[in-house]
Formats: C-alpha cells, sequence, structure tokens
C-alpha cells in the first residue's frame, strides 16, 4: 500500500494554519488546484462526515468525505468517495504542528490508497509532489513566504 508524504514549514502560527486548514469546504481560498468546492453533506465544513465535491482547475471533479477532525492534535483525516485517480480506499491525513524554536508552523499531510501496481509511482508522485506538497507551498505563499 503506498504511502505519499509531504511535509513543510508555514510562516504563520500553527494555531492560524490550523484555523485555515480545518475548514473542509475552504479548500479554494488557499489551494489554487482547486477551483470550488461545495458540501453535499453535513451542516458544516467542520463536522464529521461531511461530504464535499470539489471542482479542479481542470475540471476535473473530486468527492471526498471527512472521517476524522481532531482540533487538540491540528488533524483532519478523510476519504475519497470518488476521483478522476485509479484509486481505491484512499484515505488521506493532514496535521499542523508547532515549530516551538520559531513559532511557524511544520505541515504534514500523506495519505495510503490502493492501485494497480503499475500506476503506483506516478500516483505517489503526484499526490506527494503536486497534491500535498503543491498544497503545503500554497499555504507558505499565503501566509507570506
Amino acid at each position: 500500500m503506498p504511502r505519499p508524504y509531504a511535509s513543510g514549514v508555514v510562516p504563520a502560527s500553527a494555531d492560524a494554519v490550523w484555523s485555515l486548514m480545518r475548514d473542509f469546504n475552504g479548500l479554494p481560498g488557499w489551494l489554487p488546484a482547486v477551483s470550488a468546492s461545495e458540501l453535499t453533506e453535513g451542516g458544516s465544513g467542520a463536522e464529521v462526515g461531511a461530504v464535499r465535491r470539489l471542482t479542479l482547475g481542470d475540471g476535473g471533479v473530486v468527492v471526498e468525505r471527512m472521517l476524522e477532525l481532531h482540533d487538540a492534535e491540528r488533524r483532519c483525516t478523510y476519504e475519497i468517495l470518488e476521483s478522476p485517480f485509479a484509486v481505491r480506499r484512499y484515505v488521506s491525513t493532514f496535521r499542523v504542528a508547532p515549530v516551538t524554536a520559531s513559532g511557524e508552523a511544520f505541515v504534514e499531510w500523506w495519505s495510503e490508497y490502493d492501485a494497480e501496481a503499475a500506476d503506483e509511482a506516478g500516483l505517489t508522485q503526484t499526490f506527494a509532489d503536486a497534491i500535498y506538497g503543491g498544497g503545503i507551498a500554497a499555504l507558505q505563499k499565503h501566509f507570506g513566504s
């Protein structure tokens, strides 16, 4: 089972970064690859079980369900219900932790999924570099790095 991973330091407090990332419906506000997000289930972007329909910049659609939102640990876990990616049982988590020496935030983002063996390397690179790494770079830009 592949486990793509990315991490980085964001020039803002962990609380500020978590406040932005924890909104399950808020991706278009900071992630350029997502042009729109609509909650199709759940009353808010802070409700376990909420389902969002993301429209990507290229017109692709991804539907995801929030599985866990843990404010004390600044962690969110979600699953893909449908997407243009050839994956099964995709579950992803992002976490925000304080960098105590500088007051900045350490963000890590990863997933586990099943896919055909021939697709794993390409999917892992896409998730780690373009999605998670790109998301962390977008947070760095959003907060002024």
